[in-house]
């Protein structure tokens, strides 16, 4: 394998493993590994196209624990997002999207690893609900970040482990698909990306099915915890990276 294909499976790789492990995390770990040897456009599709992928994998799994009337108000919020996200993505430098997927993992991270220290959020009600997926619908249409938001924000809203990854996975899987297909849309996802597909799908399926399993094993207490971890390291990494280049 070349370097690049070997940097994409290894990318694809380490998203699935995570997005099984947790339900969502392909765009924050595989986004920076990718932006090594893709362009921030080419990447982002392709994030969108692999966490779609490990979406359906598990989603079997989930599905008894999905409350539609509690997602509806994220995905509401999500599907308007979604434009303005896809409209960004095509204006954002190579080195501005580095740095900012690099502070939002350190962001996102930090805070998640203190989640405990963190009061529960019972106000807004499901308007909060649907601006939180406004965000996320953004974040999704130029890079297939849609569930770092909804992830935190169900945390802070109190919600038990089932709830919330019921309604994260399943807002995450709608919106990445409407994200993907506003992608084709607007003309930013081209036969060039086929090459980068064939080489990561079998990669994140087969992530997936590792960190899924894995996830069967580990306390609820650690497993959560060891990811944040490994994420921030990412964070800092590309941050550090873009400065110094």
């Amino acid at each position: 394998m070349t370097e690049a294909v070997a940097i994409i499976f290894v990318g694809a790789l380490a998203g699935g493993f995570v997005s099984g492990l947790t339900g969502f995390g392909t765009g924050l770990t595989a986004l920076p590994v990718w932006l090594l040897v893709l362009p921030p456009v080419q990447a982002g599709s392709l994030v969108v196209i692999c966490s779609i992928v490990g979406q359906l994998q598990v989603l079997p799994s989930i599905w008894h624990a999905i409350e539609w009337r509690r997602v509806a108000p994220f995905i509401a919020g999500g599907m308007l997002g979604i434009p303005v996200g896809t409209a960004a993505l095509v204006l954002v430098t190579p080195e501005l999207f580095r740095l900012g997927v690099g502070v939002l993992l350190v962001s996102y991270c930090t805070l998640a690893l203190f989640q405990r220290q963190l009061p529960n959020l019972v106000w807004g009600g499901k308007a909060a609900d649907a601006g939180v997926g406004f965000a996320g619908g953004i974040l999704g249409g130029i890079a297939g970040l849609s569930g770092v938001l909804p992830t935190l924000w169900t945390g802070l809203r109190g919600w038990d482990k089932a709830t919330r990854r019921a309604v994260f996975q399943s807002f995450n899987l709608v919106i990445l698909t409407l994200a993907l297909m506003a992608h084709a849309v607007a003309g930013v996802l081209t036969p060039s990306i086929l090459p980068s597909i064939a080489t990561a799908l079998p990669a994140t399926l087969t992530g997936v099915w590792i960190g899924h399993r894995v996830y069967r094993r580990l306390p609820d207490a650690r497993y959560n915890q060891i990811v944040l971890i490994l994420l921030l390291f990412a964070g800092g990494v590309l941050i550090i990276s873009t400065v110094s280049g």
